[in-house]
């Protein structure tokens, strides 16, 4: 199944903006972190399709994963 991740502000380090992947089925939001090197506890923001989600949601095929790390201002 493909499906799109969007990871944003310090996540893009070294990383990428948007990448479509192809993955199997079942695969669930924790298996996409552990293949792109992000603990699950460093994640401030996750939404599936612009609806709050967690780790341990399964993706289906067409999905957008965001993903956002914890962002400082001042």
């Amino acid at each position: 199944m493909r499906v799109t991740i969007k990871l944003f502000a310090t996540f893009r380090d070294g990383r990428f903006k948007v990448e479509e992947r192809e993955l199997s089925e079942g695969c669930r939001v924790l298996d996409v972190l552990q293949s792109i090197n992000i603990k699950p506890e460093e994640i401030a923001i996750c939404y599936i399709n612009g609806k709050d989600a967690n780790e341990n949601r399964v993706l289906n095929e067409g999905d957008t994963l965001a993903l956002f790390p914890p962002v400082g201002g001042g």
